[in-house]
């Protein structure tokens, strides 16, 4: 399979560190926005106002998406959970039967229940459905800086050959063909890192903080057994990894969303659209809720979203649960 011409769609952060990534792994890259008025800045500037002060690497072409897009060898979706279906759609008309489409969204479809390579099935059928998750912010990727992820397609031979075609010295993809297991890691600490931030927010201190993050990642383990995750997928980059980088920073938009909701300040007026955790968390607790999954923190998070309960009351709940043994 030829994977020199790679077309990425989206015009946010993400997807400007990634045509700069791609581009620098030797690919000839098309960085299509969805708006044109975008498009005809970042011909203009170079200089995406969601990476201030990252050049766009010379070599990326810029365009509004159109049906097009689809002829190219492989399509990245970078684009939130939310949006992942239109802009399938989108490409849906001349693609190939067999072309590699990557999700690069971490959530779940709120609407379907769906997981984002279902999203892509569903909407583009002749794609072959990838995802791309791991610990990984989108500045340290434009950047250069270090970073390792983990690209899972059904067929690992598609997943590693993607890899190689992505891969670099600072940007190392791991592959896998756990596909379910990485979009599970994906969407889950998202909403682990909303309560992460809360707990920071409220000043509760490191040793609760590292409680909250330990006691979440046994949730999203439990969650992901029961939906057929691997356990090595789940420990490793897609799963832990990422989980312990959204709960740590205020780089992070759902750590920083539940910072400002433990000091009981209102979130950024555009962190509630950025931090996808706030729309996979219902449809989170509802998918583990329908498996008999017990998800305490997540369920908190909801309730606290929801305006059910306030952060001092989601907190008392968690801690007068009952004594019981680790697991």
């Amino acid at each position: 399979m030829t994977l020199d011409h790679i077309a990425i769609v989206g015009g946010g952060a993400w997807g400007t560190a990634l045509a700069n990534v791609l581009a620098r792994a030797g690919r000839n890259v098309l960085l299509a926005t969805r708006d044109r008025a975008a498009a005809d800045a970042l011909v203009n500037s170079r200089v995406s106002p969601h990476l201030p002060g990252v050049h766009l690497d010379d070599r990326v072409g810029i365009a509004p998406v159109a049906a097009e897009v689809g002829r190219y060898d492989a399509i990245l979706l970078a684009v939130p959970a939310q949006d992942l279906r239109d802009a399938a759609c989108a490409i849906a008309p001349q693609l190939p039967q067999g072309t590699p489409v990557i999700a690069c969204a971490k959530g779940i479809e709120r609407r379907t229940h769906k997981f984002m390579t279902e999203v892509i099935a569903e909407a583009a059928p002749a794609a072959a459905p990838a995802i791309l998750s791991g610990p990984s912010f989108a500045e340290d990727v434009a950047r250069g800086l270090p970073v390792a992820v983990t690209l899972a397609a059904r067929d690992e031979m598609l997943a590693a050959e993607l890899a190689r075609a992505f891969g670099s010295a600072a940007f190392r993809p791991y592959h896998s063909s756990d596909v379910r297991g990485v979009e599970i890691g994906g969407a889950a600490k998202n909403v682990l890192a909303i309560a992460a931030g809360i707990v920071a927010g409220r000043g509760l201190g490191a040793s609760a903080g590292a409680a909250v993050v330990t006691r979440g990642f046994a949730e999203l383990a439990r969650f992901g057994k029961a939906f057929g995750a691997r356990t090595e997928t789940l420990t490793g980059l897609s799963g832990l990894g990422d989980l312990i980088l959204t709960c740590s920073t205020p780089q992070s938009r759902n750590y920083s969303f539940g910072l400002a909701l433990g000091k009981g300040r209102p979130p950024s007026p555009r962190s509630d659209v950025l931090a996808e955790g706030v729309f996979t968390a219902p449809v989170l607790f509802e998918m583990a809720r329908a498996q008999g999954v017990e998800m305490p923190i997540a369920g908190a998070v909801v309730a606290i979203l929801d305006g059910r309960v306030s952060v001092d009351e989601a907190i008392g709940t968690l801690l007068t649960r009952p004594f019981r043994a680790e697991s």
